[in-house]
């Protein structure tokens, strides 16, 4: 069994290496209003005289009512009436859709994964039968596998016996795909049993191939609750079958992490979340003068802080700030050439694209711009702060609402006090509610006084380091 640390550590270096996907189960539908396997079968099983409170196969039960009643022209309508009534999306789909996760296998019907990855602006390229396969969404950024199938084709849903049996056959694309995403990426496993019997075959056929060099993944599963059972007898016996589970599980190369509450899966995909952010920070600063302390150090700083990112996996956002961002984007293009690196993995250049100043929408576009390049990263460093207007050197009032909006946001705010200008106001600020800032209180006279480039450099590093820990240790 896995801790919570290693999964959140592990994940999040999946996310930024572009290693991650999601396999979601109908736990992860229910918070939307749809309903599990257990409830999708309670009405049918009772029309056989079953009681799927006392059935763990569910999956012959589908199969026994479409022996009885030779057909499944009422499971089609059962799957109808169930997921195709509206739904809202719910806050575990809304932060995995923010996420940089560009791949998603389900075995639900529905359509809340989708729906929730489109209104987080990403284009799906969704596929729910073999056909699927031999066309390409242009321009997608997310693949979705329904493997199971999709609600708007009832009659091709695999829910019986029959279905699970002829897999293979029938759907054996999706099971190469699978065996190919599990072999090169880190799965996170939610909402899920695990007792799926055409998962299990799929895990079994890897751990042939793979023998004991699988690729680890991680499933959420809720902890058993001795308030659950009437007898003690009853808990320890599930109890000790889901220890079995978790070791066979590890087999698979499927390493289990155990949650409270089912809240708690909203609070460790933030906090996931929180650490992917934490590696993208948002430059933000513009300088006409550098004053007389950094006169002539500033083009060194910036572009060794760039340096710094770059060596450390730290990818900068940053407007094309006069006196920033033009020695940001040379530093990181020097280090992409030597590495052969892609330089997208770095850098999000975001220059302002309004000039039309006469617009009366313009200050709220360029508030809203802001807030779109800021919103992706975790971390707001913030340097000199001036402008240049009739002659005289001025405070930069765009800076100062960045990081207005950084507050906002909640990002982690390291303001560099010792560049002067609007970083210092900054600074002074949080100083006058250090209480709200603990993470800076260490590191004040530093950030206020410091013009050692090295000893800055690696005080900010320090501060991201140690936020990005206190989020790893935090338990749930």
């Amino acid at each position: 069994m896995a801790s919570l640390q290693e999964l959140k550590r592990e994940y999040t270096k999946a996310i930024n290496n572009g290693k991650a996907a999601i396999f979601a189960g109908a736990g992860l539908s229910c918070a939307s209003g749809f309903v599990n396997w257990k409830e999708l079968m309670r009405d049918l099983a009772s029309d056989i005289r079953l009681d799927v409170d006392k059935e763990d196969d569910l999956v012959s039960v589908a199969q026994f009512y479409f022996n009885e009643k030779a057909g499944r022209g009422q499971i089609n309508q059962k799957l109808m009436d169930c997921f195709t009534s509206f739904a809202n999306s719910n806050e575990n789909i809304e932060i995995l859709s923010r996420l940089p996760i560009n791949t998603y296998w389900t075995t639900n019907y529905d359509k809340i994964i989708e729906e929730g990855l489109k209104l987080a602006g990403k284009t799906v390229d969704i596929k729910y039968d073999t056909e699927n396969f031999s066309v390409e969404v242009p321009n997608s950024d997310v693949t979705l596998y329904k493997m199971h199938g999709d609600i708007s084709y009832p009659s091709k849903a695999i829910l019986t016996k029959d279905d699970y049996e002829s897999y293979n056959q029938t759907r054996q694309v999706f099971t190469t795909a699978l065996q190919g995403d599990l072999v090169k990426k880190t799965f996170l496993f939610i909402g899920c049993s695990m007792t799926d019997p055409n998962m299990k075959y799929i895990l079994s056929r890897i751990r042939l191939i793979l023998k004991n060099n699988q690729r680890t993944h991680y499933c959420l599963l809720k902890k058993i609750e001795k308030k659950e059972y009437f007898k003690h007898e009853e808990y320890e016996y599930a109890v000790n079958k889901r220890l079995l589970e978790i070791r066979d599980l590890q087999r698979y190369g499927i390493d289990v992490v155990e949650y409270n509450k089912h809240s708690d899966i909203t609070t460790i995909l933030k906090q996931i979340e929180g650490c992917y952010q934490l590696s993208n920070i948002y430059l933000s600063g513009s300088a006409s003068d550098y004053g007389m302390l950094w006169g002539d150090s500033a083009q060194t700083f910036l572009k060794k802080f760039t340096e710094m990112c770059f060596l450390n996996g730290y990818k900068i956002t940053t407007g094309y700030g006069n006196g920033v961002g033009s020695f940001v984007i040379s530093s990181i293009l020097e280090k992409v050439l030597d590495s052969h690196d892609i330089i997208d993995k770095y850098l999000c250049l975001r220059p302002f694209p309004y000039d039309d100043r006469k617009r009366l929408d313009y200050k709220e576009l360029k508030y809203n711009y802001r807030v779109s390049m800021i919103k992706p990263t975790g971390v707001g460093v913030f340097v000199f702060g001036n402008k240049e207007i009739g002659g005289e050197i001025v405070l930069a009032d765009g800076v100062y609402e960045e990081y207005k909006i950084c507050k906002l946001l909640n990002k982690l705010i390291i303001p560099i006090g010792s560049t002067g200008y609007v970083a210092a106001k900054i600074l002074n600020e949080i100083t006058q509610e250090i209480e709200s800032y603990s993470y800076l209180e260490p590191y004040i006279s530093i950030l206020q006084k410091e013009t050692k480039i090295e000893t800055i450099i690696e005080t900010v590093k320090k501060i991201i380091s140690n936020y990005y820990k206190n989020i790893i240790d935090f338990e749930v």
